[in-house]
């Protein structure tokens, strides 16, 4: 049987949402020239200008911000659909991500007339099931800049509503970056449907096969693989490991809310920077350490974190044997030498104050993983955390702090 391109690029967009409805609990439409529009219709959408879908956005707040009176959710609804043509893409996607990650800041006036503040969650991190996941086949697409412009869209995922991943598929005979060059750098210009854009967490391109993910300032060389899920598993490069390694509901909050920053420390302006594999694998790595260590010491409170130990005769025997200057310094300094006994502090927990090494290689975003690990810890491990970076050269104390504070709003 023979079939044209646009079948076998269709085929692979249908295994894709295939998988994600089947393997990972996502929701699947297809859109082409099935959707109707309206209140009512397929996906609640008014026109095909319309990026956000407001219905499932609207249920979202009012699901998860129960206390929020109805003017205040349309409010977030307003500001989370806002387009100003003064305003780059890049500028719309940092507002609206951080909208996304800390919620939306609202106003409203109570019955005493006073003026409330509060913020509209939109995502709920801590629990998956209380969002709608819902992939988007082949979704119409219009411009807003130049209305004439018309696009469909391979593969949209949208959290709550929101389209937070943007699939382009190729078919498996065709090099990836194609779909890169070819629709991406189409897409993406404000002369196009860039306004589909503005709440994306990040960008993927496959063949079906291959698979790679970047952000929507990244150039094709900084466009990724996802490898594995663990630090044991063994490294894949196929799109399989990149749809149950990202597109897994559990992990994309987590990708979403602790693994994107905007940097501005480099020359050659803003950039959207999204955590590789590795550096998502060893920050979790280190906050499940922290979050280890917070519960040691709950366990063993501060004044109950070092024991006595008694060093037996034989062990103090053979050690004044093989160094007697270090035993008789251990015991002077500690003043508990009895006999042959020694007695030293030692670890309640033999885990107590250990966190553990997080290596690098050069090259490999150190100082990404660790404002990634700094902020996850803030946001993740109750308490109030101060953090110390030491460097051992001039220029990498200017790169952390760039880093660090110039990325900020």
């Amino acid at each position: 049987m023979i079939t044209d391109v646009n079948s076998e690029d269709r085929l692979v967009q249908q295994t894709f949402a295939d998988h994600l409805r089947d393997q990972l609990g996502w929701e699947s439409v297809y859109a082409y020239n099935e959707e109707t529009f309206g209140p009512n219709g397929t996906l609640g959408r008014t026109s095909e200008r319309d990026v956000v879908l407001v219905r499932d956005l609207r249920a979202a707040l009012e699901r998860l911000n129960p206390d929020l009176p109805e003017p205040a959710r349309e409010l977030a609804i307003e500001k989370l659909t806002q387009t100003d043509l003064a305003r780059s893409l890049l500028q719309h996607n940092r507002e609206f991500y951080a909208f996304i990650r800390d919620g939306v800041p609202v106003e409203w006036r109570d019955a005493a007339g006073e003026t409330q503040h509060a913020r509209a969650r939109v995502i709920d991190f801590r629990t998956v099931s209380r969002n709608r996941f819902l992939a988007v086949r082949e979704l119409k697409l219009q411009g807003v800049r130049v209305p004439h412009y018309n696009r469909r869209a391979d593969l949209i995922c949208f959290v709550n509503g929101l389209p937070l991943v943007f699939i382009e598929l190729k078919a498996v005979y065709r090099n990836i970056r194609a779909g890169f060059d070819e629709n991406l750098t189409d897409y993406l210009s404000e002369h196009s449907i860039a306004h589909a854009f503005h709440h994306n967490a990040f960008l993927v391109v496959s063949n079906g096969d291959q698979a790679r993910y970047g952000s929507i300032t990244s150039k094709w060389e900084h466009f990724v693989e996802w490898k594995r899920n663990t630090e044991k598993d063994k490294a894949r490069l196929d799109a399989e490991a990149l749809l149950d390694g990202m597109l897994a509901r559990e992990r994309l909050l987590d990708s979403v809310e602790n693994f994107i920053l905007f940097d501005d420390s480099r020359a050659g302006g803003r950039r959207k920077i999204v955590a590789r594999n590795q550096q998502v694998l060893g920050v979790n790595n280190a906050v499940e350490s922290v979050l280890r260590q917070e519960g040691l010491k709950r366990r063993y409170p501060a004044r109950e974190q070092r024991v006595e130990y008694r060093v037996p005769t034989a062990e103090l025997a053979e050690a004044a044997d093989e160094s007697p200057r270090l035993v008789y310094s251990a015991a002077e300094s500690s003043g508990r030498l009895e006999g042959f006994a020694l007695l030293l502090p030692k670890r309640a927990h033999p885990d107590l104050g250990r966190l553990g090494v997080f290596w690098h290689t050069q090259g490999s975003g150190k100082s990404y993983s660790m404002v990634f690990f700094a902020e996850k810890v803030r946001r993740v491990v109750p308490g109030n955390f101060t953090f110390l970076v030491v460097t051992d050269r001039e220029d990498l104390d200017d790169q952390i702090w760039r880093t660090f504070w110039l990325r900020r709003d």
